[in-house]
């Protein structure tokens, strides 16, 4: 058995018309990804099995094809403002970072899109290794997914929608 046919889509690493075509190779409707979706981004759902409003068997296609998974977290840094940084793991040998900062009114999530920095940005410890490659799109949204997470389950997420900012900050 080839490493390819044991891998499984990270749905994470899908848009929403992929996800479609990703659902209809399974043999199900269209309908099913706007499902996934709502359990996935706005549950922060990734366990297939906990998905209940999902057929059974379809639930059983996902858990032996796919996966919701976000980058690891190897650590957390608090400081007394309440900015958090992540360390998140890459592979077996890099890290990276991302930062919430929270503002009266608002919070600001900064996410990595490479693994290290060409820049030594001062700030992240992960830029001083060097600029080593550009993360995937499913470490990118991984982390916003995983910060959302993390915030509510300790009772951070700020009010209001998220829109993107510059350097690959998003704001809520």
């Amino acid at each position: 058995m080839t490493s390819q046919a044991t891998e499984r889509t990270n749905l994470l690493s899908l848009p929403r018309p992929a996800l479609e075509a990703f659902v209809a190779q399974l043999g199900s409707k269209p309908f099913r990804a706007r499902q996934l979706m709502n359990w996935i981004y706005k549950r922060g759902v990734s366990s297939f099995a906990a998905m209940t409003d999902l057929a059974k068997d379809f639930r059983a296609r996902l858990t032996a094809q796919a996966e919701v998974r976000a980058p690891e977290i190897l650590s957390v840094q608090h400081s007394s403002d309440g900015t958090r940084k992540w360390l998140l793991q890459a592979d077996e040998a890099q890290a990276f970072e991302m930062v919430f900062i929270p503002e009266p009114d608002r919070g600001t999530l900064c996410i990595s899109s490479q693994v290290g920095c060409a820049l030594d940005c001062s700030f992240l410890r992960t830029a001083q290794q060097g600029f080593n490659r550009n993360l995937s799109t499913a470490e990118m949204v991984g982390q916003v997914w995983l910060a959302v997470r993390e915030l509510r389950a300790r009772g951070s997420a700020t009010r209001g929608r998220s829109r993107a900012g510059c350097g690959g900050r998003a704001r809520g």
